[in-house]
């Protein structure tokens, strides 16, 4: 029987909680509660119920009621060992302090009973040394203005419980209803172990003889966690649950159902040693100055067609841009049969062909040869100089009219939209509503996350199916990416375009065709590129072709066949190497 769990996940969930214990025949603990923060409010709400008996009605209701949703869950299992049974003394205990609630549970006893200042606005009402545990906490933070667990650098909050388990056993929990800190205690009395829950996943249920946690019973949403447990629970159906042992002494701030922080215990007064982290925490990428470069690229497209193809119209997007951060140095481009070409600049600034083919043919080959030189070296070097910008934005009326097709999100059903804006408002809140953290953490995240897969979406795939589903191509995650900013109101926008991966990168198929990703617009910055599949900012190794609101306004190739053709069979190569 785990004596403490606890949960933290993208937005919010609704799992079922099954206490087995209190079946027929099962062991009854002393008691049990369970915090959460309904509506992702800041105010907590408990149930606990001290010396539970047989088929208890609290129990039933926690593993049947659907308002128990939140993106934080704490559950405490108490074996009585400090103070009498009842609710005063059964966790998890709250607080309130700096406008908002806190809730505290803690795995063990204490030795060395503390004693509270009379003085203190924070007084325990049972006679518990948890509850003493959370009333010197808040009282300690209360005397440095700390209002939540985001004001306190995790080194000074990890002191602390430091100092606190010099008087026995100290594995526990804290949550504000934004964070969720994990603390283990420094001598291994009392583990704490973490397991990083990644969708999709169809049903998802785990636990022991005594308890059944099922995160799905209520219905399944594609999110992330990370679950918190002072014993390894096993998965039902057969999978296995990677338990991670956060390593004694140290301290991890969990937001959102990601890693924030983890600090190690200290070696000396002058500060903490290093450490890994207790999980796959993935930092963020940030660029590094790049040298100017310049590419060949060799883009061909062959068609050919079962039936001679007697008339046709074509609409090339095959020259790359030429601005202040890329240059185009040459580009030619020559198609196979003859026809009446006329070239123009379309409504996005891209340069386009249009092509009439009256010429029967049943091959057409064509091909762009370009040569460019980029310049944007270095995405970031803005951000020392910016004001900074957090969501939400505001635009002045004729910005925001400029700027419309990049706001509009796709149609989707509602349903849908509403659960990829709650997904897209983890990433917001877990990084204080900054525009750029949440951005790169965006970026990141699909880039780890999200598997590449070829062959597993097509044209008709939707930013929702991507987010459900986890895997794509490049034109997938652009378009989640864009989904997702859009539904915050920020600006964006499809590119196409080509990059360099080197010859012999693990990607190198991304070299052999088109590459697509995302330009955001910063607030008197501009467009700024992300690239989702990579995980990284573009710089000098992606090659700008086109742009649009999607996928459509930017396709490099497209047309229709007014006689003839029948059965297609398309080819493309794309070839990017650096010029000697």
């Amino acid at each position: 029987m785990p004596n403490l769990l606890a949960m933290s996940f993208e937005g919010e969930l609704a799992p079922s909680f099954d206490l087995t214990c209190l079946r027929p025949g099962g062991k009854l603990p002393d008691g049990w509660g369970i915090g959460y923060y309904p509506g992702g409010e800041p105010s907590a709400t408990v149930l606990k119920e001290p010396a539970p008996p047989q088929g208890s009605i609290r129990s039933e209701l926690v593993k049947a009621w659907e308002h128990l949703e939140s993106s934080l869950l704490v559950l405490h299992i108490r074996t009585a060992t400090w103070g009498s049974i009842n609710d005063a003394n059964t966790q998890p205990f709250s607080r309130s302090w700096g406008g908002r609630d806190w809730l505290f549970a803690h795995s063990g006893s204490l030795v060395d009973r503390i004693e509270v200042d009379p003085r203190s606005l924070f007084q325990p009402v049972g006679s518990t040394d948890t509850e003493l545990i959370l009333c010197e906490l808040l009282r300690w933070m209360a005397s440095e203005g700390l209002r939540s667990i985001g004001d306190i650098d995790p080194r000074v909050l990890r002191d602390w419980f430091d100092e606190m388990n010099e008087h026995g056993p100290l594995t526990s929990v804290l949550a504000d209803g934004r964070d969720l800190v994990v603390y283990a205690d420094r001598d291994r009395e009392g583990d704490a172990f973490l397991w990083e829950v990644l969708p999709p996943y169809e049903r998802l249920a785990f636990g022991d003889d005594d308890l059944e946690v099922d995160l799905t019973r209520r219905g399944v949403k594609s999110r992330k966690g990370v679950i918190v447990s002072s014993e390894e629970l096993k998965v039902h159906g057969g999978a296995k649950a990677a338990w991670t042992r956060v390593a004694p002494g140290h301290l991890v701030v969990l937001r959102q159902g990601a890693l924030r922080a983890t600090v190690s215990p200290r070696t000396d007064k002058r500060g903490a040693s290093p450490s890994t982290p207790p999980l796959s925490s993935r930092p963020i990428r940030r660029p590094t100055h790049a040298a100017v470069r310049r590419f060949n690229v060799v883009h061909r497209t062959s068609y050919h067609y079962a039936s001679p193809v007697e008339r046709s119209t074509h609409l090339l997007r095959l020259t790359p841009a030429h601005d202040r951060l890329q240059s185009l140095l040459r580009n030619e481009l020559h198609l196979s049969v003859e026809g009446q070409q006329r070239d123009y600049e379309d409504v996005f600034g891209n340069r386009a062909r249009r092509v009439l083919l009256d010429t029967p043919f049943t091959d057409l080959v064509i091909e762009s040869r370009s040569q460019v030189e980029l310049l944007d070296t270095d995405p970031l070097s803005f951000r020392p100089l910016r004001a900074r910008s957090t969501i939400p934005l505001v635009w002045m009326p004729w910005q925001r009219q400029v700027l419309q097709p990049f706001l509009l999100p796709p149609e989707l059903p509602e349903s849908e939209l509403a659960e990829l804006i709650e997904y897209a408002m983890t990433f917001v809140e877990r990084n204080d509503y900054d525009l750029l953290d949440t951005l790169l953490d965006l970026n990141a995240s699909i880039f780890e996350e999200y598997e590449y897969k070829q062959g597993a979406t097509n044209l008709s795939t939707t930013a929702f199916d991507v987010y459900a589903t986890r895997r794509g191509v490049c034109q997938d995650f652009t378009n989640l990416f864009i989904c997702l900013t859009r539904l915050l109101g920020v600006p964006s926008r499809y590119v196409c375009g080509y990059i360099y991966t080197g010859p012999k990168h693990e990607n190198q198929r991304q070299s052999e065709a088109s590459h697509a990703w995302v330009q955001v617009y910063l607030p008197e910055i501009g467009w700024k590129g992300f690239d989702p599949t990579n995980g990284i900012l573009t710089q000098t190794h992606h090659i700008r072709v086109a742009v649009g609101r999607n996928y459509v306004d930017a396709t490099p190739t497209s047309g229709t066949i007014f006689v003839g053709g029948g059965a297609e069979r398309l080819a493309v190569d794309v070839r990017v190497e650096p010029t000697e």
